[in-house]
């Protein structure tokens, strides 16, 4: 077995690669994850961030948009089909902004900290 240096989770995440080497692409296409890692062979199989990323997701972007419709509509009062429009288009671009640096640090974070599904001793 190779030794890999530690790779920041969070460094790993936000550039979408691997979480054991650093180097290698996370995704085939936008949300979809590899095999496995081009450079070190890590496999992908058991990464699973869930629905945690678009809970995160949801609540920040729904937040900041809900906040953007308000200040449009009555700061600078702007009729509601404008404040609407930018609060969709904001909530639109904001999500596929974010979504997928957040799974890759998911998964990034479930690699560092040894994740796995929970089992019963028996």
């Amino acid at each position: 077995m190779s030794y890999y240096p530690p790779v920041s989770p969070y460094a790993a995440g936000l550039g979408c690669k691997c979480p054991r080497c650093g180097q290698g692409a996370l995704f085939d296409g936008y949300l979809k994850l590899r095999g496995e890692c081009e450079a070190c062979h890590l496999d992908y199989a058991k990464a699973d961030s869930g629905d945690g990323p678009a809970v995160f997701v949801i609540f920040i972007v729904g937040f900041a948009a809900v906040a953007m419709a308000f200040i449009a509509r009555f700061v600078w009062a702007a009729p509601i089909g404008v404040a609407l429009l930018l609060s969709i288009g904001f909530a639109v671009v904001s999500i596929l902004l974010i979504i997928r640096p957040l799974k890759a640090t998911m998964i990034a974070l479930q690699y560092a900290n040894k994740a796995a599904e929970g089992r019963l001793k028996e």
